[in-house]
Order: C-alpha cells, then structure tokens, then sequence
C-alpha cells in the first residue's frame, strides 16, 4: 500500500480501484514466472515496483521486490510518501516481527506456513534512488489481526493517527499519518481472527528506494542475497531474455512494428500474465435439486482475469481467449489453467460460468451474480484453447488422457441441458423472464449479455451462436479421442452435421432477412414507454413512473429480425461455412458495409440500421453488446478473413482484402486509445473509436498481441 498527503489530501492506495482514477498503471513487462516489472502513476508522483524470483530449495525460492517512488513533474509534487508492506497469514501459518527498539523499525519478520515451509523477510533500509546513500526516514509498526484479506485496508484506514514528526535534518517538521493500533468495531470483538497481519511503513521524501528480500529456509548454499546490485543485475539479465523470447513468439520487429508498438504489445501480454491468480474457496450454486442455493466444495482455481480492477475473478468464456494468448507464450501455464477450470465441474459436468472464490473475490461482486445456476452454460471456449494447442503438438498423451473424462462429460452436459427443440439445434437456458421489465431479455449465459434475441423468451428458440461452439466443440472431441485411440466417429458425425450448410440454412437462414439469424417467438413491435400512473389520494406523494416494455403486435415464431450484428457472423467467425458458399460473400458484403458493421475501429457488435442498436435495455441499463467495438469477436473476424483470404474460392480476395484493412483499423485503435489513455480498454466507441467499459482490460482485448502478430 502507499499513502501521501497533498495539502491535507491523505490518500491510501491498496487494491486497483477504476474509482482512484489514476493516470495509468499496469505491467510494463512479465513473463510469468520469473520478473516483472510495473508502472504507476499517481498524483504528483510516480512508483516502479519490479520482483525477481529465483528458484531452489523446497518450497519455490527466494524472492525480491523493489519500490521506486520519483515525484512527478506535472501536477503538484508530493513531499514525501508514507509505503507501507503488509504480511498477512490468511488463516493459517505465523509470523514473528524482529522490530529495533531505537528506532520502531520492523527490519524483519520470521515465519512458517504449510506451503512456504519457514522464511525470512528483510525489508532494507530506504536509499536514493540510485540504491548507494540511505535516506532519512520515520518509521511505523502495526501488529493486528484481520478478518479475511478483504478487510485489510479497512484495519490498516482505523489504525492510522495523526503524527509531527518526519522531518528529515534542517528541514521542517511534516504532519502525516502513522499506523498505530487497530481497536475492531464492537460488534466484531471476539470474533475468531482469520489472519495474522504485520504492517511496516516507512514515511520518506521523494525520490526513493526501498527492496524487501523474502528468503526461503529450505535454500541451501545460497549465493549471495537477491538485493542492490544483484537484484539490478538479475533484473536486467531477465528484462533481456524476455525481450528475446517476445521477439522469437511474435515477431514483431521482423514486421516492421516500431519500438514503442513493441513496448505496447510487451505490455499488453505482461498485463494479462501479472493479472493471473490463484483463487480458493467456494461457489454458491443454485441447483434444481435444492430450494436454497448451496456452497460447493473448496476449490482452487489457477486462471487469467479479465480485468484486474473490476474483474478480478474467473470467467468461463474469457477464459479461452485467454489462453489463445498465452498457449503462444507458455503451452505449460495453459495446461495448468485448463486442468485447474476443468476440475471445476461438478458430477453432471456442469461449470460453473463465473468463478468467485473467497472472500476477497466476494467483495467485488454485486449480490445479484453472486449465485450460479447448474441450468446456465457459457459458450465452451476452453475448445478453442485446446485446438490451438493440439496444433502446436503441446497436448501430451498422458495430459490428454487425464483430460478425456472431464472433456466428455462437458461435452455430454451441452448436449443434453441446451439441445434445442430440433435435433442438432441449440438453446442458451437461463435467459431472463422478467419480459416486461426489459426492451429484450437478456441472455447472459450467451457471453452476449444484452445482445437481442427472441423478444419473448421460450423452449421454442435456435441459437444460431451456441450452435456454432458446439460445432467446434464437437471437431475438437473428434480430434482428442482420436489420438487416444478412443472412438470418435459419434464426435466425428456431429461436427460435419452441424457443420453441414444445408442444414445451416433450414435452421438458421433467414431469407427475408438476407442473413443468418436466430428463431424464436419474436416481433420488433415493442419499446420502453413510461407507465402511466392513476393520481395518488391527496396527501399521499406522487409515485415514480417506471420505463417498461409495451409491445403493439403480438409475437410469432419466426427468424429474429432487426438483430444483425456479431451473432449472425458466427458460421464466419468459427470458419464453418465452405469458401465457395454464397452466404460467405454476402456476410462478406455485410460485414464491409458501414450501414452495418463496418467501422475504422473494428466490427461494431450490432447494425446500426438495427432498431436495438444503442438503446438501453432498461431504465438503467445502458447498451453492452449493441454497438461498441469488442476485441475478442473481432479477433475471431481478423481470423477468419486470413482463413478465406488463403483458400481457393470466389471470395478469396475480397476475404483477403478485408482481413488487411480491418486487422489494421483494430490494432490501429487499440494502440492510439493505449497511447492517449494510458490503458487498454473493455470496449471502443463504435463512432469516435475512444475506449469505454472497464480499464484496464488486458483479457480478450490483449488479443491484439496476437492481431500484431499474425498468429491465430
């Protein structure tokens, strides 16, 4: 954590909080397992955080963290900075401080827990910021206990008081604040503690320096300490090799990128691998088979987040993007990540689609998402993941093995909880009832949250997207189960039937539409009006009107209209139809089209010729997937334009064309937005091309490293 004063302004920092509004942070380079090297900048002043870890002993190592803190030219400058270090046991494990009594400093601390065995953590002594002559310095100790990792900013906000005395020598005295002694509200008193929490703050003038040695008690022989100069050393030794390896993975100087496009592609990918985290506890589970929702066994969960500050837990569907990503980086951490998500899933091979863990997790998440629903799917992206590591011969036979088991039972959970009413037709379950509340309810469990289906949800519905991931799901099976010598032909028979364009077109072809679409009970007669209320009895005071759907011609069963946008290109996203197919060019014509989908920015997610296109579902819930630009389809569209671009076919060059213009309009914008903002973003404004929704978000936007690259 990290605390200043501007003129009287007292600011702790913790966790990544879009709220703080800071100019930029983010990881400048991480390669995911041995360095990392961070950027934050604050209010009048600016902190690199790098670690090194290194290997040996019993118990995963040493490591080493450095803290740069210089003030910040624009703006006014900070005077000093108060950093604070915190240890925290999590419910198990202690700890013992070694304090000095002349000064308060806690210059290190003993400990031992399950999985670190014992250790050492040293914290140095501040310097310039060359790291040669120590800087004066007050120094502060708290020693409490806290209720869950959660609550960690809030014991160490009550413990601060108020102090006079940092004044390095000749200088004047400076009032900040100190941690002292934490006091638990009343109605937490004997409460049985869950963590053990050491707190060392070290309050000092700008600019500064400080490392923390954490050293392992199983290292033997250890050659010299990870600090100074050898941290330098070490840091600039693994700066360079991952530089090296970037280039080998990616290639970007050999395309003619410039530096500074490398330094963001760099990042881009060190964000995604910094933001990854190891998550454990349980999920709350809507079943059924129960009235109330149930706890789910303990679990751990390995896994890339979308968004460190808003998102920082597991998605389902992200998830394969991810590991798109970083399959190209490190096939190892994807193995894991993909083992650690599909031991997840319950007996009937369910997943639960959003992964909240503990309490830390809890506390980020609404009340409303909290539980999960074993009816609700997600689109099976992980299959994705697995292709493209199939393909790069990095799935080995014993892993693949051990694999089998949970990918059948995935599999077999799609095809009997979301079979549509036709044979080989599919239906997102779980979409909301509410049809009065909403201009379209939603379909959540699609990943396309807000995107319109059916405007009158029932069993009815054929959804042409899931379809579609089942497709590949199914080709992916086929592929597994062959080289493991298990029969294939039932996988096999379903991929070419989904994949069939005759029966493509009977399900899904819309031919007043001119496109692919969904079917479902459905009429574009309806919009949000506010309800009419009687006068209420005199004295009594007038009630709020609600916004809520009015619909003036009843529903049909019928293709979904006014709904083209990234739905209808799935059969192009996921390379399902034939090069010759004519549908092929006239989503090719489509897509091109400005009317449409076209942008300088990238693919917007819905026709603005759409009567859906930016409208607010409700009252409060502005336009998601009806408008703005979204990184992951349109990777999936960079993708497959290359794909057409290189078959033979009468759309061959159109295709190949559009791949080169719109994979230079995304990487384009991603790079600009980066440049002006200092963040990669959720979204980007379909008109202005400027970044919207959550930042940062180095999940599926991150993708573009892969665009950049010309790796699909």
């Amino acid at each position: 954590m990290w605390m200043h004063q501007l003129e009287g302004d007292v600011r702790l920092r913790h966790t990544c909080e879009q709220s703080d509004g800071l100019p930029r942070y983010g990881w400048l380079l991480h390669d995911g397992v041995n360095f990392g090297v961070q950027e934050i900048q604050d209010v009048g002043l600016s902190l690199q955080t790098e670690f090194v870890k290194r290997p040996g002993g019993q118990h995963g190592g040493d490591w080493s963290w450095r803290v740069t803190v210089r003030p910040e030219r624009t703006g006014p400058p900070a005077p000093f900075i108060s950093l604070l270090f915190y240890m925290a046991t999590d419910g198990q494990g202690s700890l013992q401080p070694v304090v000095e009594q002349k000064t308060g400093r806690l210059a290190s601390l003993t400990g031992t827990t399950e999985e670190l065995g014992h250790f050492t953590i040293t914290f140095q002594q501040p310097t310039n910021e060359a790291g040669t002559a120590p800087l004066y310095a007050s120094y502060n100790y708290l020693q409490a206990q806290a209720e869950g990792l959660d609550r960690l900013s809030d014991v160490v906000k009550a413990s601060l008081t108020p102090r006079f005395t940092f004044a390095p020598p000749g200088a004047p005295k400076r009032r900040y604040f100190g941690v002292e002694a934490y006091h638990p509200p009343a109605g937490e008193r004997g409460l049985l503690p869950h963590s053990q929490l050491l707190v060392h703050q070290v309050t000092v003038s700008l600019p500064c320096r400080l490392e923390v040695l954490f050293e392992s008690g199983s290292v033997g022989g250890r050659a010299g300490r990870l600090a100074g100069e050898a941290l330098s050393q070490e840091l600039g030794r693994h700066t360079a090799a991952f530089e090296r390896r970037f280039e080998e993975a990616f290639g970007l100087a050999r395309k003619g990128f410039s530096s500074p496009e490398q330094s963001f592609a760099r990042a881009a990918l060190s964000n995604m691998l910094g933001g990854m985290g190891y998550f454990h506890g349980r999920s709350l589970v809507q079943s059924p088979h129960a009235e109330l929702p149930q706890p789910y066994p303990e679990a751990p969960l390995f896994t890339a987040v979308p968004s460190r500050s808003f998102f920082p837990r597991g998605f389902l569907w992200d998830e394969g993007f991810h590991q798109l990503l970083l399959a190209r980086w490190d096939a190892a951490l994807s193995r894991d990540v993909l083992a650690h998500w599909l031991d997840l899933m319950n007996a009937e091979g369910w997943i639960p689609r959003e992964q909240i863990l503990g309490a830390e997790a809890r506390a980020k998440v609404p009340a409303e998402f909290v539980v999960q629903h074993s009816s609700a799917g997600n689109p099976p992206t992980l299959f994705l993941a697995l292709r493209q590591l199939l393909a790069q011969e990095a799935l080995g036979t014993d892993y693949l093995r051990r694999l089998y088991p949970r990918l059948q039972s995935w599999y077999d959970w799609y095809n009997s909880t979301q079979a549509g009413p036709l044979p080989f037709t599919f239906r997102w379950r779980g979409r909301d009832r509410d049809t009065q509340a909403f201009l379209n309810p939603k379909t959540l469990t699609s990943g396309l949250d807000d995107y319109p289906r059916a405007s009158h949800p029932s069993e009815d519905e054929r959804h042409l997207d899931l379809r579609c991931w089942m497709a590949v799901a199914s080709g992916v099976m086929a592929e597994v189960a062959m080289r493991l010598g298990e029969p294939a032909e039932e996988y096999r028979h379903m991929a070419e039937v989904l994949s069939d364009g005759q029966l493509l077109d009977r399900h899904h072809w819309a031919e007043a539409l001119g496109t692919f679409a969904d079917y479902g009970n459905h009429t574009q007669a309806a919009a949000l009006e506010r309800e009419k209320l009687r006068p209420p009895p005199p004295g009594q005071p007038l009630p709020t009107p609600r916004l809520l759907r009015v619909v003036r011609k009843p529903p049909r069963l019928q293709f979904v209209g006014g709904a083209f946008g990234y739905v209808s290109l799935f059969p192009l996203l996921l390379q399902l139809l034939r090069p010759d197919s004519p549908r092929l060019g006239s989503l090719l014509t489509d897509l091109r089209s400005e009317r449409k989908l076209w942008t300088p920015f990238g693919l917007r997610s819905l026709s603005r010729s759409s009567p859906f296109y930016l409208k607010h579902n409700t009252e409060h819930d502005p336009p998601y997937w009806r408008g703005p630009v979204w990184l992951n389809i349109n990777f999936l569209a960079v993708r497959a334009l290359q794909h057409y671009g290189r078959l033979e076919g009468p759309f061959r060059e159109q295709a190949a064309a559009l791949y080169r213009e719109l994979r230079a309009n995304v990487v384009g914008n991603v790079y600009r937005q980066y440049l002006e903002s200092g963040y990669v973003w959720e979204q980007y404004h379909d008109g202005t091309g400027k970044g919207q929704g959550c930042y940062p978000f180095t999940g599926w936007s991150a993708l573009v490293v892969l665009m950049m690259a010309e790796e699909y």
